[in-house]
C-alpha cells in the first residue's frame, strides 16, 4: 500500500536518506581522489627533481639550466591551454607595462625556485623538509617589518618549535651539507618574500593566479640566460652525455608538466575540502615522502634526527591551526561589530521619528 507521503508526490524518508548517502559517497570519493592527486603530483615533482639535480645516472650538473626548461615548458603548457580553453585558463597575452611592474617579483621567484632546487641538489629527500622549514619563521618576519602585523604568542610558541627541530635537524642529519642548509634558508626566505610580494602584486594581473604564473614564467626565462651563461652552463650542457638521450629530455618535460599541474591539484584540493585541510594535507604529505625518500634511498638516520622531522611537521601543522583560529576569531569580531552598527543604525531614525507627547 502507497504511504501518504508517496500518494502526495514527496519522496519517502527511504528516498531521501538514499540521495543522501549517494551525495555524500560521491563527496567523499572527490575528496579522496583530490588530494590523492596532490600527494602523487607533489611527491613525484620532487622525486623527478631530485633525479634531475643529483642522480648519478640521469643528472648533469646545470641547476639554472635544468630550473630554466621547466619554466620554458610551463610557459608553452600554459600558453597551448588558453588557446584551447582549458581550465578557465586566460588566452596569451603580456602587456609590456605589466612586465616591467612584475619584474621586481619575478626576481624572487626565479631566487626561489633556484635556491629550492639547489637545496634539492644537495639534501637528501629525507631532510628537504627540515632544511626548508623556515618558511613561517620569515613569514611572521615579513608581516611585523613590511605588513606592520603583529604576531600572536602562541603563533611565535609554533615558530620556536619548527626553529627547534630545524636546529636539532642539522645537528643529527648524517649526510649534512653546510650548501644544502644555506640554500635550503635562502629558499625559505624567499619563499616568504614572494608570498608578501604576490599579495601585492596581485592586481596588475586581474587577480588572476594563471596570468601570475604566465607572466613569472616568461619573466624567469630571461632572467635565468645570463645566470647560465655566466655560471658555465652552456659548456656544461654541450658536452654533458646524457643531455643527449631521450630519456634525460623526456624527464626534463615530465618536470615541467609537474610544475604546472601541481597547480591544478593545489587549486583542486582547496576546492574540494579547504585551505585549512590543505594545509593539513601538506603536512601529512611532507610526511609520507619523507618516509618514502628513507626507504627509496636508504639513506641512513639517526633518532633524533627522525624526532626533528616529527618537530618541524607538528610546529608547522601547529601554526596554520593557531593561526586559522585566530581569523575566524577575528572574523566573528567583526561581524559582531557590524550587526550591533547595524542595529544602532535601525534604532536612531525610530527614535528621531517619535513624536514627543503632550
Amino acid at each position: 500500500m502507497a504511504t501518504k507521503t508517496e500518494l502526495d508526490g514527496a519522496p519517502s524518508p527511504s528516498a531521501t536518506s538514499a540521495v543522501a548517502a549517494a551525495t555524500l559517497a560521491k563527496d567523499m570519493s572527490n575528496i579522496f581522489w583530490a588530494v590523492a592527486f596532490y600527494w602523487v603530483i607533489s611527491i613525484s615533482m620532487v622525486f623527478v627533481n631530485k633525479t634531475l639535480l643529483s642522480s648519478p645516472t640521469g643528472k648533469i650538473d646545470a641547476p639554472f639550466f635544468i630550473t630554466w626548461y621547466q619554466c620554458l615548458v610551463t610557459v608553452v603548457v600554459v600558453y597551448a591551454m588558453g588557446q584551447a580553453g582549458v581550465a578557465d585558463v586566460p588566452k596569451f597575452e603580456l602587456r609590456p607595462q605589466v612586465v616591467r611592474q612584475m619584474v621586481s617579483l619575478s626576481v624572487v621567484f626565479t631566487c626561489m625556485i633556484v635556491f629550492n632546487n639547489l637545496c634539492l641538489k644537495y639534501v637528501e629527500v629525507s631532510f628537504y623538509q627540515v632544511a626548508r622549514s623556515l618558511t613561517i619563521v620569515f613569514n611572521v618576519i615579513f608581516d611585523f617589518v613590511v605588513l606592520g602585523q603583529v604576531t600572536s604568542l602562541p603563533a611565535i610558541g609554533c615558530c620556536a618549535l619548527v626553529v627547534s627541530g630545524f636546529l636539532l635537524g642539522n645537528d643529527q642529519e648524517l649526510r649534512w651539507s653546510m650548501q644544502g642548509v644555506v640554500f635550503g634558508v635562502a629558499s625559505s626566505f624567499f619563499v616568504a618574500m614572494n608570498s608578501i610580494m604576490v599579495k601585492k602584486k596581485f592586481r596588475l594581473v586581474d587577480n588572476n593566479s594563471w596570468k601570475m604564473t604566465l607572466y613569472n614564467n616568461v619573466n624567469a626565462t630571461f632572467l635565468f640566460l645570463p645566470l647560465i651563461v655566466l655560471s658555465g652552463e652552456l659548456n656544461v650542457v654541450a658536452t654533458a652525455p646524457n643531455v643527449r638521450t631521450v630519456q634525460f629530455w623526456a624527464l626534463m618535460t615530465v618536470s615541467g608538466f609537474l610544475g604546472v599541474a601541481i597547480s591544478f591539484a593545489t587549486a583542486s584540493q582547496i576546492n574540494y575540502t579547504s585551505p585549512l585541510t590543505h594545509n593539513v594535507s601538506a603536512t601529512a604529505k611532507a610526511a609520507a615522502q619523507t618516509v618514502l625518500a628513507l626507504g627509496i634511498y636508504r639513506n641512513p638516520i639517526t633518532v633524533l634526527g627522525g624526532v626533528s622531522v616529527a618537530v618541524v611537521l607538528t610546529g608547522s601543522l601547529s601554526y596554520v591551526l593557531v593561526r586559522r583560529a585566530e581569523m575566524r576569531s577575528k572574523a566573528a569580531a567583526e561581524e559582531a561589530e557590524r550587526v550591533a552598527a547595524a542595529a544602532e543604525d535601525n534604532v536612531r531614525p525610530l527614535v528621531m521619528n517619535e513624536a514627543p507627547r503632550t
